[in-house]
């Protein structure tokens, strides 16, 4: 394996020894009792975040992406899902402020614990890896671009969290391949 892919590999690890799973087994307790999910993320987050709803949709839960046109609206007993890496982008605040303005639980998964999005969120997962906020200067960390380390971390954790709910709802692999779509 050359030097670079193990650079970003061990980068990925030390993000993930950093992370608090009993946090993580909070956040899938969130989930878990939430009647609907509603999932937000901008740029590759999103990219990153709506594999994970498709997964959520996959163990039979109730899930939307937000702008998507058939998403509901939220309320008492919703959690809305939102990743904010860098601690806030404006549509991020606007959003979760309509979520809770709803009767939602909103739930932030951020690079930037003490960010503005933090303030407004119900719960806090602080994933501890280099973002598009500390991409530049003495702050950075990673050899990977702007965010690249924070949204390849978000899959990995969001693949444990599935992991995690899978054991926790007690859902089977013919559940989930029966929630498949057969339009491929």
């Amino acid at each position: 394996m050359s030097s670079l892919y193990r650079t970003a590999l061990d980068e990925l690890g030390g993000v993930f020894d950093r992370l608090d799973d009993a946090r993580v087994d909070r956040a899938v307790e969130e989930i878990a009792a939430a009647r609907r999910v509603v999932v937000f993320g901008g740029g590759r987050e999103k990219l990153q975040i709506m594999g994970f709803a498709m997964r959520l949709f996959h163990m039979g839960l109730a899930v939307a992406v937000e702008g998507d046109m058939t998403t509901p609206p939220v309320g008492a007993g919703d959690l809305f899902l939102v990743t904010c890496g860098p601690g806030e982008i404006s549509t991020a605040l606007a959003l979760i402020d309509v979520a809770r303005a709803a009767g939602a639980r909103v739930m932030l998964i951020t690079a930037q614990p003490e960010g503005r999005a933090a303030a407004r969120a119900d719960f806090v997962l602080h994933l501890p890896a280099q973002t598009m906020a500390d991409d530049q200067g003495p702050q950075r960390s990673s050899v990977l671009p702007m965010g690249s380390l924070y949204e390849g971390a978000l899959f990995v954790l969001f693949e444990v969290m599935v992991l995690k709910l899978i054991e926790r709802l007690e859902v089977t692999p013919e559940a989930m391949r029966a929630n498949h779509t057969n339009l491929e």
